[in-house]
């Protein structure tokens, strides 16, 4: 288990390490290649840097499963395998977690059902089917009253004796993640780079937490910076209060940034470690999108574009000497809300 535990609310809550990411970076050399890291030549004109310093794409378009989440749902499967048995695995998801544990499940010879909004991108639901899971659905526009996920997901693993893996709230979920934030620290610190600024999509918080842990690991002077939807801040007023705060209904085009709090598992990393948030508006991410198709051919959904905005648009002071990471976390998109998102107004 995870090498470092706080009480919380009267529970022990284990909470990951980086010996917990080196040992996830193990479990994942066996199923993944590492998601390539892009220098954006266009970003670096675009933000006026001088010719010392870079701008970096972490791209998880290209894993398996379309973004970042399959590494924490190989890195979950392969520490619960023996318990799982022959039990199903159930979870809910708003798409990339329910593709990820399917591409796991699919690796480890494991039975996977999935709880996804009714309205998810077709892409979703695809892809997930395609690495062999089963898609039950909800109504999420009145979830915040029924509880309706919560409740659905609860009676699958009562009734089929499965067992539940979380998208986010982990140890072992974040630290899969975390190797992701590895790669990018040997990558760079390969070429002699260092990093000012490191920005991630954050929203129940575990690929923020896992990146975190390597990135502060990596280049203790880096300003770790959570980016947000507007419209779902929870993250940014849970750092304002000192505390978590839940969302009653947080809304926007970024389907995968939609929690309604962070994860018990991700909040100690998260207060210890990201200095700031960017809370971008729906409108820019849609610019954000558009700017990363025409100048590097990306078509990104909107959870993965947002970190783009939130440097372009969203008046972050980028002063430093070092480089500037984002993470493009995913790029399961649906073609036709994609050129709608392009034609959005004011893009």
């Amino acid at each position: 288990m995870p090498a470092r535990s706080t009480i919380i609310n009267g529970m022990t809550i284990h909470i990951p390490t980086m010996d917990d990411v080196h040992r996830a970076q193990i479990v994942l050399a066996e199923h993944l290649s590492a998601a390539p890291l892009i220098r954006s030549y266009r970003l670096e004109q675009a933000l006026g840097l001088p010719v010392s310093r870079r701008v970096w794409i972490k791209d998880y378009g290209w894993t398996p499963s379309g973004s970042f989440k399959c590494m924490g749902a190989l890195n979950w499967m392969a520490n619960n395998s023996d318990e799982i048995g022959e039990r199903p695995v159930v979870a809910h998801s708003s798409g990339n977690f329910a593709s990820g544990l399917a591409y796991a499940g699919s690796r480890f010879n494991k039975r996977v059902t999935i709880v996804m909004p009714e309205s998810a991108p077709q892409v979703k639901f695809d892809l997930t089917r395609s690495f062999g899971a089963e898609i039950q659905t909800y109504d999420i526009t009145t979830d915040h009253e029924t509880q309706a996920r919560s409740k659905l997901t609860e009676a699958l693993v009562e009734n089929q004796n499965g067992v539940q893996a979380s998208p986010y709230d982990d140890p072992y979920v974040i630290a899969g993640n975390g190797v992701g934030g590895v790669e990018i620290g040997d990558a760079l610190r390969h070429r002699g780079r260092s990093v000012s600024h490191f920005f991630c999509q954050v929203s129940g918080g575990g690929l923020l937490a896992g990146h975190a842990l390597a990135i502060a690991d990596c280049f203790p002077e880096a300003q770790i910076v959570g980016v947000e939807p507007s419209g779902a801040n929870d993250f940014q007023q849970s750092l304002a209060a000192d505390e978590r705060v839940r969302l009653e209904k947080p809304t926007s085009i970024c389907d995968g940034l939609l929690s309604y709090d962070v994860g018990e598992h991700n909040w100690p990393i998260l207060r210890r470690h990201v200095s700031q948030v960017a809370a971008v508006a729906d409108v820019s991410t849609c610019r954000a999108m558009k700017w990363l198709y025409d100048n590097h051919g990306l078509k990104t959904e909107p959870s993965g574009a947002i970190t783009t905005a939130a440097i372009l648009y969203g008046g972050m002071d980028l002063s430093g000497e070092g480089d500037i990471v984002i993470v493009l976390s995913g790029r399961n998109v649906d073609n036709v809300a994609f050129q709608q998102w392009l034609a959005a107004d004011g893009v």
